[in-house]
Parts: structure tokens; sequence; C-alpha cells
């Protein structure tokens, strides 16, 4: 009887995951509920009580889904620029600037500050890539968006998404990306295929990748030329 009490507690009302009960029990194996909800019982449970009492255990403090991409920045990095060295820095925007970068890439900037990566392979530099933080629908997405060394798309890749994955970005669809420069085709139902029942994921992408890419141009038009 005092396993059942403990079953109906735990199910029934709900218990929350950040008591020190549930704490302690979280530490204890798989094998100790089941024994807890049949055999020390002595009363057989129906299937429904001990599929939730084993999911409540299994989930509790696991991480949300979504909230990470398929692949690191770092890993993305040395994918797009294998056995180059790869140097970090931050762009810090003026409000003039943001508001060049704005207006050439058809929209609002969201923050002034942008990682941005340089690599260089041989003493010369083969490519940039920026990272590009965002919302979605309610919740954010950070895309590395790799640019070849003349300002063109190489790839974009998804290293956060903390929406539902429903909504994460196929990579095949974000291929069409590659080799694509800042112009007026580059937009959704031109160049750019729509994903079925992903709209605000399809216009946030294309928005990141022409920031990016009038970010990208704007410092290049503005740094040191080689003499």
């Amino acid at each position: 009887m005092e396993c059942q009490r403990r079953v109906r507690l735990l199910t029934a009302r709900g218990a929350s995951t950040s008591s020190p009960a549930l704490r302690a029990d979280r530490r204890r194996p798989p094998d100790f509920f089941r024994a807890l909800l049949t055999a020390e019982s002595g009363f057989p449970l129906r299937r429904a009580a001990l599929a939730g009492a084993l999911a409540l255990f299994s989930s509790a403090g696991a991480p949300a889904a979504g909230q990470t991409g398929a692949i690191t920045r770092e890993e993305a990095l040395a994918n797009a620029f294998p056995g180059a060295e790869v140097a970090a820095d931050r762009v810090y925007l003026t409000e003039e600037q943001a508001e060049r970068i704005g207006d050439e890439a058809g929209g609002p900037l969201p923050t002034r500050i942008y990682a941005r990566y340089v690599a260089r392979r041989g003493g010369g530099v083969v490519g940039r890539a920026y990272g590009d933080t965002h919302v979605v629908r309610t919740k954010r997405e950070t895309l590395l968006v790799v640019l070849t060394a003349d300002g063109r798309i190489r790839r974009i890749e998804v290293t956060a998404f903390l929406e539902p994955r429903i909504y994460l970005p196929p990579e095949r669809w974000l291929a069409q990306y590659e080799e694509e420069s800042l112009d007026d085709d580059l937009a959704v139902h031109r160049a750019i295929r729509p994903i079925a029942g992903a709209t605000l994921t399809t216009l946030a992408v294309n928005a990141a990748a022409r920031r990016v890419l009038a970010l990208d141009r704007l410092l290049q038009d503005e740094s040191p030329k080689p003499r």
C-alpha cells in the first residue's frame, strides 16, 4: 500500500522535479522503479501508470529538445575551412554602419555585435564566416554563414535552434544558398524555395543570409587595401 501511495503522489499529483525526494530518486537506476511499481508493491499496476512513472524519472533533468543544432560552430568551421588557420574576433558596428547594412539587407539588424571568423591558408584569406542569432517564431536560432574569399555564400550551418525540431531548416534546403551573393534575386520565391510548413524559418534564414552578406561587403569596403 505504501508503494501505491508513492506512485499516486508522483504521477497523479505531479511531483515537482525540484523536490529533494525526487532529486534523490532520480539518482536511482530504472530497475529500482520497475521493482517499486510491480514486485515490491504486491499489487499489479496498470501499464499506463508504469509507463508514466518511468517516463517522469527518465526525462527529469534531460535537456529540452531542439536547444542545439546538428553541428557545433567549431565543427562547422573545420568542415568549411579544412587545414586553415581560423582567427576569431568581434565586430562592433556603429549606428550608422548598422543602418547602412540594414538598408542593403532589406531589414533592421537584431544586434550591432557580430562574431567573425577569418580563415587563412598559405598566407592568404580563403574565406570568412559570421554568426547570426535571431528569433524565428518566439525563440532563437544561431546560424554560421560561411563565405568565400570573394564574398559569396559557401554554406550555412545551424549551430543552435531553440524552436521545435519540426521547424529546423533541412541541410538540403540550406544547400541552395551555396554560391549566392547579395542581389535582388536572393529572396524567397525567387532564388530561394520556401520550406513547406515553416515559413517563418524560411524568412529568418534568408534575412540572416542577406544581413551577413551586407555586413561582409561593408567591412571589406572599409578595410584598408594593400598597397
